[in-house]
């Protein structure tokens, strides 16, 4: 017997034990992290580079940077910053933003000269009072006053921009798409569930394991985060994996027994064959899983760690609860899983001679299934010449970190006043912030250094000035503020840091010996972060294949299995990518997903959307091909085992598939164009994972193979076998059951 049969065994025996012990490990997971409280990653120094020595030289001086904020005082007509009346709007700025109570070190534009050359703008700067990384919250009360002060001047424009305004913004958008998300998934998962069962109860039991994995996950997660720190980003994936994978494997689960109480067994001979069969199945995709989820850690940024750690989690738990807690509740049940049915949806259709139809078995995958059996090369060359196509414009694909303005459109106030000062002040409102270390920082030398690298950094074209200098003598640390010439064209202004870092820093602070300089920044860690995650696209690639690779060997005893897995997998991220491509690169159907010109894809998503699709895809493919193995061991010919197995596994895959593609949907339906492509991109590789891969691809090829699916190496057969005994699984009763036995045909 497997390991997942004796554990649905020991459950259905011991249904109390198995049921109390899982909820006591979700109330004591709850308390535990609680009172743990969860550690958040610090953004600064999320990966290695030059914008994390710039925050451990901080740190470690004791120095925490201010959220910097900045109100641009401009004439809307033929007004001049040296005008009297213009003097006074600035005074009055200056003098409302300290008695907020919320800043320091507020200076003069007629100071620090930040006149805009044609005479027509100003920037009144100053900082924000304690923590930089929570001067959102507190920033209310500053741009209340800055408003108030526009709206006794309308003559002139004054409007604000800074990290915790800014900030403020991209929480509220970030905070509110994912409450959307979150508040939506489980309702609209539930809902199709009801549809697919017909039964309240029996659709309420994978919500109810999905969403009590989930929250047992949040409290692992947060004593696990003491050593490896989370965020708002991970939970929320994690809810978003945890809620697919822990439907999936309850749909899994009770299919097949009801499938097979439906054939005729008892109640437990059934539960055990569930157990053997779609037990063993969820192991191993669950294992997949997270192995997947587990290539994120190679990536050795903070926030990728953080959701790799936490999916694993709540996979692993979902996994477990589904193998023990879940045949227990079916036990405990019994026909009681019927209860709370919908008299619409339980309409039963029955064979010739009266039996029940055996639930999953689709009219429409039987009418697919049929021309793809009899044509399989047709369809291989059809389906798979169709994915190649969709595939193609991933190899054009464009990655970038999306700026504000093209994550949140241009209709914000935030971002027009974020235009307005880059016009005025080129890079301005996200200057390259370099951070000098010396042994002394008022050393002749060192001040020389800092003063050539100003003009430098001007004459080189980098910047249009004026660059700022902040110096901490105590500290002997001194921070270099430059505008970049790019502005708000990205490009231009990661070219203009590349020119600092390779350029003016060595002809300049590189001259002095032991000086440290690192160029941080926005734009900096935009171009850190690109460079990070497209260097760490083949080691993960790598280590997800080949580990899912040597899984499905194991698993199945096949190489042909193993190999035909991956091709098909890969074939489905490849559509993915090329539909992401094509929507918000290219722009093509783009109105009809609210989606605008972003001109490139973001640049964490391809490897967050492999990881994700590699790990989810495998649900559907151990399911399948177990179900064609379990027929193939049992006799049946390599074609009708694809049959049984195809039409068997219909109903449930597509049922799970549905749930996946509606809650991915949602995300495509948000403000963020990141979420928007996250969406897209999960929702259009699930759903062709399920229809395209799973109903033609796959029967087709595996038709097309015949005996040599299941060709093994002589050399290979050393390895250890990691498959299920199928004969040992009981054969159906002759008997047909009684009507009252009889379960709706819905799964």
């Amino acid at each position: 017997m497997g390991i997942a049969a004796s554990m649905g065994s020991w459950s259905a025996r011991h249904r109390w034990a198995a049921v109390g012990g899982w909820l006591l490990f979700v109330i004591l997971a709850v308390f535990v992290g609680q009172a743990a409280g969860r550690v958040d990653v610090d953004q600064d120094k999320s990966m290695s580079g030059e914008v994390s020595q710039a925050a451990t030289i901080n740190d470690d001086a004791g120095l925490k940077p201010p959220a910097s904020e900045m109100v641009l005082v401009q004439a809307k007509g033929a007004g001049h910053a040296t005008d009297p009346a213009f003097r006074t709007v600035v005074g009055e700025v200056m003098s409302a933003v300290e008695e907020s109570g919320k800043v320091t070190a507020v200076t003069s534009p007629y100071d620090t000269k930040s006149i805009s050359p044609d005479g027509r703008s100003a920037l009144v700067r100053f900082d924000m009072l304690g923590d930089e990384k929570t001067a959102a919250d507190r920033i209310d009360p500053v741009m209340d006053k800055v408003e108030q002060v526009q709206a006794r001047h309308p003559d002139l424009r004054v409007e604000e921009f800074g990290d915790a305004s800014s900030e403020k913004v991209l929480n509220d958008a970030f905070g509110s798409d994912f409450q959307t998300a979150e508040f939506s998934a489980v309702p609209l998962a539930l809902g199709i569930l009801l549809i697919a069962f017909g039964a309240l109860v029996a659709a309420l039991l994978p919500v109810a394991l999905a969403m009590t994995a989930f929250v047992a996950a949040g409290g692992v997660v947060a004593v696990v985060s003491h050593l490896v720190p989370m965020s708002d980003t991970a939970n929320s994936v994690m809810l978003l994996v945890g809620l697919a994978v822990g439907v999936d494997y309850c749909l899994f689960y009770l299919r097949r027994e009801r499938e097979e109480r439906a054939a005729g067994h008892d109640a437990d001979t059934a539960l055990r064959i569930a157990a053997a069969t779609s037990g063993r199945a969820i192991l191993i995709s669950g294992i997949t899983v997270i192995v997947a989820m587990a290539g994120m850690l190679f990536t050795g940024i903070g926030d990728f760690k953080a959701m790799g750690v936490a999916t694993m989690i709540v996979v692993a738990i979902a996994m477990f609860g589904s193998v023990t807690v879940l045949p227990a509740l079916l036990s405990l049940l019994g026909h009681r899983v019927e209860k709370g049915r919908i008299p619409f949806l339980n309409r039963r259709r029955r064979q010739a001679g009266g039996r029940p139809a055996t639930p999953g078995n689709s009219r429409f995958w039987r009418s697919v299934l049929g021309p793809v059996l009899r044509h399989p090369k047709a369809a291989t060359v059809i389906a798979g010449g169709a994915l190649l196509a969709l595939a193609l414009p991933a190899f054009g694909m464009k990655t970038a970190n999306l700026s504000m303005q093209q994550e949140l459109g241009g209709g914000l106030p935030i971002i027009q006043t974020y235009d307005h000062i880059n016009t005025a002040f080129p890079g301005g409102p996200d200057p390259a912030h370099v951070v000098v270390k010396a042994d002394d920082i008022n050393a002749p030398a060192v001040k020389q250094a800092i003063a050539d690298f100003r003009a430098e950094a001007v004459s080189s074209g980098a910047s249009k000035g004026p660059v700022a200098v902040t110096v901490h003598s105590a500290q002997n640390i001194a921070r270099i503020d430059v505008p970049l010439a790019g502005g708000s064209d990205r490009a231009k202004a990661e070219a203009n840091v590349t020119v600092l870092r390779d350029h003016v820093r060595p002809d300049t602070l590189g001259k002095v010996p032991g000086l440290q300089a690192p160029v941080t920044g926005e734009t900096a860690g935009s171009m850190d972060f690109t460079h990070k995650i497209t260097s760490s696209v083949p080691p993960v690639f790598a280590f997800v294949t080949v580990f899912a690779f040597l899984l499905m060997l194991l698993s199945f005893r096949s190489l042909t299995i193993a190999l035909t897995s991956i091709v098909l997998n890969l074939l489905s991220v490849g559509a993915a990518y090329g539909i992401l491509t094509a929507v918000f690169q290219h722009g093509w159907g783009a109105s009809l997903v609210g989606a605008h010109g972003t001109g490139a894809v973001v640049a964490w998503l391809p490897l967050f959307l492999f990881v994700i699709l590699f790990g989810l895809s495998m649900d559907y493919h151990v399911f399948v091909v177990s179900r064609i193995r379990e027929a193939r061991m049992r006799g049946l010919a390599t074609k009708g085992a694809i049959e049984h197995g195809i039409t068997t596994t219909a109903g449930v895959v597509t049922s799970a598939a549905v749930i996946m593609v509606a809650v991915f949907a949602i995300f495509g339906t948000l403000s963020m164009q990141s979420m928007k492509q996250m969406g897209v991109g999960l929702a259009f590789a699930v759903l062709i994972d399920a229809t395209v891969i799973r109903g033609v691809l796959l029967p087709a090829v595996m038709t097309l193979l015949g005996d040599r699916n299941w060709y093994l190496p002589r050399w290979m057969h050393r390895l250890p076998d990691l498959t299920h005994d199928e004969s040992a699984l009981p054969p159906p009763p002759a008997a047909v059951p009684h009507p009252a036995e009889q379960l709706p045909d819905r799964v």
